[in-house]
C-alpha cells in the first residue's frame, strides 16, 4: 500500500516512531498542530507554534508527556507549517508512545483535518488543540464518556468572560442541547459553560460526516450539526487547568500559573478548597420566592466578591433549597433559566460558579399544583448536608479548608453539621428566621464583607 492509499485525503505520513517494544495500543490522541502561530511570532523565533517555549519546555513536549501519563500511547499529530522541525523534535525526544505525524495539506479546519485522516483513527480517540496547555485527568474523562451513550464528550468549564465566549448549553443529564456562538443576543441569559477544546470522540458516528465537512471546525460546524441531527453529545464539566496560550499575554499568564503552582493545585487528585454560597438572601434579594428570571435581583457587589474567591482558587458552589419546584410554582426548565440569568449577571463582573446544587423537595403538602413525588422529607434540604456531601465527592473538596456563606439559620446549621466554617450575612433572613440552633464562625454585613473575612482568615 502506498502512502497516498494509506492516508485518507492524500495525506502522507511524515514519520512514525514506536518505542513500545510491541505493546498494544491503549488509547489514541490527535493533536491539531498545523497552525502558524502568527500571534505568537514575536516569541517563536522561527519555530512552529507547537514548539513554543512554555516555562523552559516546548508546549508539544508538555502535551505528549501529559498524554502518556494518562495511559495514551498512540499520538497522531496533524502538522503543516514547519513540519520538518516538528519531525526532528519527535526524533530527538524518543517518546515512549507511538508518534505519527501527518501533513494535513491545505487548511481544512479542525474537523476537516481530523475527518481527512479518518482511516488512521482508532474506534475512540482524544482531540487536543496544538496551542493548549492542559493538566487534566483524561483517564477519568474517558471513563465518564465510556459509561455514557454519547458519540462525543466535550470538556466544558466556566470562565471570567462568558459574554464574549462561545457557550454550550446542557440539559439536566449533561447532554448538549445547543451551541451559542459569540456575539450573543442582547439580554440573553446563558449558562457560563465554555468549550475548552478537549474532546473524547467515537470514530464510527463520524463516517457519515466526512463528505459533508471536508472543511470545517469542530465547535462551530461539525458538533452543532451533529446535535441538530439528533446525535448525543455530552458535556464534561471540570475545574482542571486547560488554557489557550495562543497570544503573548495568554502565554505569560500560563507561565505564571505553572511557576506559582496554580496548574498543579487544579488537578482532580488535589483536594480543593471551596466556598459554599446560599442563593436567595445571600447572592440576590429575598422577596418571597424566585419563580422566574425577572424575580432574580443580584446584590450589588456580589459578582465582584465571587470573582475574588475565583481568583483565590476557591471552588464556588451554590447550594440552595428550592421548594418552588415541589410546590409546582416553577419547573426545572424555569429554574434552569433563573440560574442562567444568575450566571450571566455574575459573569458581567468576571465571576463564575463552579457548580450549583439544588434541593427540590418540600415536606409539607396542600399546595395547589404541587408535585407529589417532590413532597417528601430528604437529606438534601437544609440543614441536611447531602448537597455538601455530593459536591465534596464530585469535586474532591477539602471541607476542613472550606466555608459556607448564608443568611438563614438553616444555612449555618448545615455548615455546623458538615464541620464547615461559616459566615452569617445580615441580608435576606439575616438569621432572624430562628428555625435552627446554630452558631456562625462570623457575622458579616453582606456577601462582600463575608468574602473579605474569608480572604483575610
Amino acid at each position: 500500500m502506498g502512502a497516498d492509499d494509506e492516508f485518507r485525503g492524500g495525506h502522507a505520513p511524515l514519520g512514525r516512531r514506536d518505542h513500545r517494544a510491541g505493546s498494544q495500543r491503549m488509547t489514541q490522541a490527535v493533536i491539531l498542530a498545523g497552525g502558524k502561530g502568527t500571534r505568537l511570532a514575536s516569541r517563536l523565533n522561527g519555530k512552529p507554534k507547537p514548539l513554543i517555549d512554555v516555562d523552559g519546555e516546548p508546549l508539544l513536549k508538555r502535551q505528549i508527556d501529559s498524554l502518556i501519563l494518562n495511559g495514551i500511547d498512540d499520538v497522531v499529530i496533524l502538522v503543516n507549517h514547519a513540519a520538518d522541525q516538528i519531525q526532528a523534535f519527535v526524533d530527538e525526544n524518543q517518546f515512549s508512545a507511538r508518534i505519527t505525524l501527518i501533513d494535513d495539506g491545505e487548511p481544512r479546519g479542525t474537523a476537516g483535518a481530523t475527518l481527512a485522516c479518518f482511516d488512521q483513527l482508532q474506534d475512540r480517540f482524544i482531540v487536543i488543540y496544538g496551542d493548549t496547555l492542559f493538566d487534566v485527568d483524561i483517564r477519568h474523562m474517558i471513563d465518564v464518556h465510556d459509561r455514557s451513550s454519547a458519540v462525543a464528550t466535550l470538556l466544558l468549564h466556566p470562565n471570567d468572560h462568558p459574554a464574549d465566549s462561545d457557550l454550550v448549553e446542557l440539559d439536566a443529564n449533561k447532554v448538549i442541547t445547543a451551541f451559542h456562538s459569540y456575539p450573543h443576543p442582547d439580554g440573553a441569559y446563558l449558562h457560563n459553560l465554555v468549550n475548552a477544546a478537549l474532546y473524547v470522540v467515537n470514530k464510527a458516528p463520524l463516517a457519515s460526516w466526512i463528505d459533508r465537512f471536508p472543511v470545517g471546525d469542530f465547535a462551530k460546524d461539525l458538533f452543532p450539526a451533529m446535535v441538530a441531527s439528533g446525535q448525543k453529545l455530552a458535556g464534561y464539566i471540570s475545574f482542571e487547568y486547560i488554557k489557550d496560550i495562543g497570544t503573548p499575554t495568554r502565554l505569560d499568564k500560563a507561565e505564571r500559573h505553572l511557576q506559582t503552582g496554580v496548574v498543579a493545585r487544579a488537578r482532580r487528585e488535589t483536594p480543593q478548597k471551596a466556598v459554599f454560597v446560599d442563593r436567595d438572601g445571600t447572592l440576590n434579594a429575598l422577596r418571597d420566592y424566585v419563580r422566574k428570571p425577572d424575580d432574580l435581583e443580584v446584590f450589588t457587589g456580589a459578582g465582584q466578591a465571587l470573582k475574588r474567591l475565583n481568583d483565590a482558587e476557591y471552588r464556588v458552589v451554590v447550594v440552595t433549597n428550592q421548594p418552588v419546584l415541589a410546590r409546582g410554582e416553577c419547573d426545572w426548565p424555569g429554574l434552569n433559566r433563573i440560574h442562567a440569568k444568575l450566571e450571566s449577571e455574575l459573569g458581567r463582573a468576571g465571576a463564575y460558579l463552579d457548580a450549583t446544587y439544588v434541593c427540590p423537595h418540600h415536606p409539607h403538602s396542600g399546595y395547589a399544583g404541587e408535585v407529589p413525588e417532590l413532597k417528601i422529607g430528604c437529606t438534601c434540604r437544609k440543614p441536611g448536608t447531602a448537597m455538601i456531601e455530593q459536591a465534596a465527592a464530585a469535586m474532591n473538596l477539602d471541607l476542613s479548608a472550606s466555608w459556607m456563606i448564608g443568611d438563614s439559620t438553616a444555612d449555618i446549621a448545615m455548615a455546623n453539621r458538615a464541620n464547615l466554617r461559616c459566615i452569617l450575612v445580615e441580608t435576606g433572613e439575616g438569621g432572624r428566621d430562628g428555625k435552627w440552633p446554630a452558631e456562625p464562625t462570623a457575622i458579616a454585613q453582606d456577601i462582600v464583607q463575608a468574602v473579605n473575612i474569608i480572604l483575610s482568615h
